[in-house]
């Protein structure tokens, strides 16, 4: 018998396992540990949310198998967001199914739409369903690096172009995950011209669509006429009213594809619970003024981050989008690595992070910071972090490598 199965085989050692790991051995040891790595939303879901969940679940009727691609009503919700936020039509029946988060739509889409030996074109460094999901199916992937200082478009022309067999997708990220980057509607113009012209499916993660910090909320997609033609957006009520934990978010666009998703997911599960559902409807076609509480939280959250690192001697960029601040490590422990970095800060600072090398190799150099804590356990952070950074907290391995780095 195999060693390892073929597509366990295809996945690599889970770097945050090792963060992980020593949080889990911090907080056994006693030590008060502030998590900052995992995105997992801390707020509760808003009250009338969870209201017509407890109400739905007490009627029996609602206890047996649901719908695979979501009840009517919840895709008809979907549809009336999409129309009011984005002013784009969709069908429910044939351009909407409902999935256990954006996460699971889009594994699933990939296993719909790939075949052994397909290229897909991923963003680097990126959330891990985006290459693992298409790793998972059979495909190859192709990584295209984004970050500041670079030219995305110039980088995924030339992709394109070296790319053989032809490229069967791309996969877009805006607000990004982890690197919080934001695009206009133009960036998604020239996009949508690009794949058109060269048989390319975009499908585009739109998870962050209502975390924004400005006054330009972020747009979809499907504002670009035509985009219909050749893509899919994944969205998710996640974030956006603090239900990471009931999995439920929407695949919407190009009928083919959402033909796809649906006959896959039909083979694959029942959906999600109905009262779940019934929930999620209420929560988008409810009260929304808890989209706009949530989002100040998060600009709060991002402020007091920003402010406590830099009085700590490391300054970070402000992320104008999503839950999440992308930080280059401090120059001084760049000889280190980004793994050995955030193994420090949970050590020496009882602060965990995701290093960026777990979001692919051109996340080394960088760390993902959640804002996942409340505002005072934010400013409990940025000072151990301080006292780590006035080498109050220092390591005889870390001084090694300090010295390396100083003679290159």
């Amino acid at each position: 018998m195999p060693e390892e199965f073929y597509r366990i085989k295809r996945l690599p050692p889970y770097v945050f396992a090792e963060v992980n790991a020593l949080k889990a051995t911090g907080r056994a040891a006693g030590q008060d540990v502030i998590d900052l790595g995992m995105g997992n939303p801390d707020g509760a879901t808003p009250k009338h949310i969870v209201d017509k969940l407890v109400e739905a679940a007490q009627n029996p009727k609602a206890h047996g198998y649901s719908a695979s691609k979501g009840i009517p009503g919840l895709r008809r919700a979907c549809g009336a967001y999409y129309a009011r936020r984005f002013n784009v039509d969709l069908d429910p029946e044939r351009e909407i199914v409902v999935t256990l988060g954006s996460k699971e739509g889009f594994a699933n889409l990939a296993q719909a739409i790939t075949a052994p030996g397909d290229t897909v074109i991923v963003p680097n460094p990126s959330y891990p369903i985006h290459s693992f999901g298409f790793i998972m199916a059979g495909a190859a992937v192709r990584h295209v690096p984004i970050g500041p200082g670079v030219d995305f478009l110039d980088e995924l022309k030339k992709a394109v172009k070296h790319s053989i067999p032809a490229p069967l997708a791309i996969v877009l990220n805006f607000p990004a995950n982890p690197t919080a980057m934001t695009v206009d509607l133009d960036f998604y113009g020239e996009i949508v011209d690009f794949c058109r012209h060269h048989g390319i499916w975009i499908l585009s993660d739109l998870a962050y669509a209502e975390i924004y910090f400005d006054d330009k909320p972020p747009p979809s997609i499907f504002e670009v006429p035509g985009a219909k033609d050749i893509a899919v957006e994944f969205t998710s009520l996640s974030k956006t009213y603090s239900m990471a934990g009931w999995r439920i978010g929407f695949a919407v666009g190009n009928q083919r594809l959402i033909a796809a998703l649906t006959r896959v997911k039909s083979y694959l599960d029942y959906g999600a619970f109905t009262p779940i559902q019934v929930a999620a409807t209420a929560a988008l076609n409810g009260p929304q003024d808890c989209i706009a509480e949530i989002r100040e939280r998060y600009k709060a959250r991002r402020d007091v981050l920003v402010d406590g690192l830099k009085q700590a001697g490391w300054e970070i960029p402000s992320p104008q989008a999503s839950m999440f601040a992308w930080a280059p490590i401090p120059e001084e422990y760049r000889a280190i690595g980004t793994l050995a970095f955030s193994k420090l800060l949970l050590e020496r600072a009882n602060v965990a992070v995701s290093p960026g090398v777990g979001f692919g190799e051109y996340g080394e150099g960088y760390v993902r910071i959640a804002l996942v804590e409340n505002r005072q356990r934010l400013r409990q952070a940025t000072r151990n972090i301080k006292a780590f950074l006035a080498g109050r907290n220092d390591t005889a391995d870390l001084r090694r490598a300090q010295r390396l780095q100083a003679a290159k």
